[in-house]
């Protein structure tokens, strides 16, 4: 029996993106496969629930990143999610509070301008635009700091 040597990349069909940042690496890598230990708790409410885990972790990162996808209805749970990640000190090494909310809501501003019912042609324009502006904004907010 021959063994299989294909990558995990290669054997889910993932189409690894161009990286466009040289920072996109170790625990930066835009594509992850994390094993984690749920907690039991977090488990049973889950269930309870009837939300699987990984739609709950899922609905968390698009939420707090403010993506264009699945936004109607949830702006007050991205700002509870805001207001949680300053709770936590995220970033405050960095920037003040006033400047966490902006950069948020500067995201958000840029997710609010996708084509939802636009048609396909629209929807690669506002692709390219908006990975040229998300690097533009990115570039603004980063240069703003002294790092090491």
């Amino acid at each position: 029996m021959k063994k299989n040597t294909r990558s995990v990349t290669q054997q889910k069909n993932v189409k690894q993106p161009k990286k466009e940042y040289k920072w996109l690496n170790g625990e930066y890598e835009r594509i992850v496969e994390l094993k984690l230990i749920l907690p039991y708790q977090f488990l049973f409410i889950c269930k309870l629930m009837e939300v699987p885990p990984r739609k709950l972790i899922r609905d968390f990162i698009d939420n707090l990143s403010c993506a264009a996808m699945n936004r109607e209805g949830r702006d007050k749970a991205k700002q509870k999610l805001v207001d949680y990640f300053i709770e936590h000190g995220y970033g405050r090494q960095h920037y003040t509070e006033e400047s966490i909310r902006t950069i948020f809501k500067e995201l958000d501003a840029i997710g609010m301008l996708w084509p939802e019912h636009g048609k396909p042609k629209l929807i690669d324009l506002t692709a390219k635009w908006r990975d040229k502006y998300h690097a533009y904004w990115f570039k603004k907010w980063y240069r703003m700091v002294k790092r090491k």
